[in-house]
């Protein structure tokens, strides 16, 4: 007799359960995404212990006859793939026909659905049909999971805590919300109410219901198409990030995906407007040809496979460079110091969102004329914000010889002298990098470098391009090498460490060098070490100095790591701060 064998099907499902259902969010994921098919737009999930005990999902969808109710629970059994040609044309968020057989393999379901005539009761246990019976005629679905894995034993046990397994359920359904903001979604454990969302159709008010008033007071708008994708959503103000990649959402064709390049090119083009380790809130929106993408590649269709992606990511990183660039204020401390402790009425929020969407709508057909395209550049296509070209500070004295303390007419301003410095060094360094036409000078006696094998072998590639931006590097010996001329921006007396760091810059990149980060990355590097530093006083004409040169600047709000320069204090914050006006 034969070694091999045809499995059970109640064999194979608990094997595709343990691809399609890990946690009591995955069951969350599919019961969801089966209601929004069904084009439901309210949508309500009651979790028991974080759905440990139960998950409830009931929607007002179209529901399912008799029929469909039983077959639904057949694998590969699906309403969205009826030839194989559909693959290409996917436009639900489900089409495998595995999440349901799947869920009720390891699981005891409770299924109550209708379409408007007699509805269907089916209760399934572990793949096995218990209950088939007509029941009221409400329309839509309501689908209950109780005892998950309790078959599996081997899964059971790697379930997390209650509340690992409710703060991934309240996750999932946060980024679902945001792709259906048309859709109303509530979430409840243990009948307390967690996520509750209007199914207004604004996304901002949706981001709003979800952040709250702080995240949505602080977004900017972004709207941007190429000839391949359309994106739209909403990005943070730097000065509100988290400590993690969680918030920036994308949604591709109204699918919520996690893709390292998307999430890349959103992270870099931040990339001097915040620290390394902080990440922004970011609502994107991606709208794009069908054939263009591949959702068939994880059982979970979260990670998908885009074609032309390289024009979409610069596409993302341009248009929220631009948007940053053109709107990026002076942070008020009192907004900093308030903005945990303002307490709003339910009615207050609610007039400042409608008053928000009101705006939105006079704006939208201007908006529509300002789309920024993958070719423009941020520096060459907007102009500079007007609040710090008009400007004149007057300093006046400085706090522990590290924050230089300004006056004008409209109040006072703290500005980090080093953050301010970095900043005017950095767009001086960063320019004369990308100029073509670099003046040199000799060194007095030239500057000899040694390095291991792996590092010359990595400066031999780069020669070339290190001589193009003004660097006369030659050979000199084994592993050796000679500077003999520098570009003349390098700062006088810093020449030799310079030349030290951008050599260090190249070896650290790698076979992954790229002459554009090099650039950016150089400049950084140089404008950190060649500025003035904390601690070091400095004379009221060089503060006088500095303010002028920071307000000159195409980004006079942030250092290139993203710290703000400045934070302002007006008039009417340092009145209220002192209760001369109590209002």
């Amino acid at each position: 007799m034969g070694k091999i064998n045809i499995m059970s099907e109640n064999l194979s499902n608990k094997i595709s359960a343990g691809e399609v259902v890990e946690k009591a969010a995955s069951v969350v994921k599919e019961l969801v995404e089966n209601s929004i098919d069904a084009l439901a737009n309210d949508i309500k999930v009651e979790l028991i212990n974080g759905g440990l005990n139960g998950i409830k999902v009931i929607d007002n969808g179209i529901g399912m006859d008799k029929d469909d109710a039983l077959l639904a629970f057949q694998r590969h059994a699906t309403s969205k793939l009826l030839r194989e040609d559909d693959l290409f044309f996917i436009d639900t968020l489900g089409f495998r026909g595995e999440a349901l057989p799947s869920i009720a393999a390891v699981s005891e379901v409770d299924l109550t659905t209708s379409t408007g005539g007699v509805g269907t009761h089916i209760k399934i246990k572990g793949g096995k049909l218990l209950v088939n019976e007509n029941s009221d005629s409400l329309i839509g679905t309501k689908i209950e999971v109780k005892n998950l894995f309790y078959n599996t034993p081997a899964r059971l046990k790697y379930l997390k805590t209650e509340a690992t397994e409710l703060a991934n359920c309240v996750s999932y359904l946060e980024k679902i919300a945001l792709s259906y903001p048309n859709i109303s979604f509530k979430l409840t454990n243990n009948e307390r109410v967690i996520v509750n969302t209007s199914g207004s159709g604004n996304l901002k008010k949706t981001i709003h219901e979800i952040y709250g008033l702080q995240v949505s007071s602080k977004l900017i708008e972004i709207k941007a198409s190429n000839d391949d994708y359309d994106i739209y959503g909403y990005i943070c103000k730097p000065e509100i990030l988290k400590s993690n990649r969680y918030h920036m959402t994308t949604i591709v064709n109204g699918r919520v995906v996690r893709n390292n390049e998307l999430n890349k090119a959103i992270n870099d083009a931040y990339y001097t407007y915040k620290p390394d380790i902080k990440f922004p809130i970011v609502v994107i929106n991606i709208n794009t040809d069908p054939t263009l993408i591949d959702v068939n590649i994880h059982p979970t269709k979260q990670d998908i496979k885009l074609s032309k992606i390289s024009g979409l990511t610069d596409l993302i990183m341009n248009t929220i460079k631009n948007a940053l660039y053109n709107n990026l204020l002076i942070p008020s401390a009192l907004g900093r110091i308030e903005a945990t402790n303002d307490v709003f009425t339910k009615k207050e929020i609610n007039k400042i969102i409608e008053d928000n969407i009101k705006e939105e709508k006079k704006e939208e057909e201007q908006t529509e004329l300002d789309l920024f395209t993958v070719e423009e550049s941020p520096l060459d296509i907007v102009s500079p914000n007007k609040e710090v070209k008009q400007l004149k500070l007057f300093p006046v004295g400085a706090v522990h010889g590290t924050y230089i303390i300004a006056e004008n007419e409209d109040g006072m301003y703290l500005i980090d002298q080093h953050a301010a410095q970095e900043r005017i060094n950095y767009e001086r360094f960063f320019k004369a990098l990308k100029d073509s036409k670099t003046t040199t000078i000799k060194t007095l006696f030239p500057i000899t470098i040694e390095l291991n094998a792996s590092e010359a072998l990595i400066i031999k590639e780069h020669l070339d391009f290190l001589n193009s931006i003004g660097f006369k590097i030659e050979e000199f010996g084994i592993n050796t090498f000679k500077i003999s001329e520098h570009p003349t921006w390098l700062l006088q007396g810093y020449e030799e460490e310079s030349i030290r760091r951008i050599i260090d810059l190249v070896i650290s990149y790698g076979n992954k060098f790229d002459p554009d980060k090099f650039r950016e990355g150089a400049a950084i590097t140089l404008a950190c070490k060649m500025s003035i530093k904390a601690n070091m006083h400095i004379s009221k004409e060089a503060m006088s100095e500095l303010l002028d040169e920071l307000v000159k600047t195409d980004n006079p709000y942030n250092c290139p790591h993203g710290r703000p320069t400045m934070i302002k204090f007006t008039n009417y914050d340092l009145e209220r701060m002192f209760k001369r006006v109590m209002n």
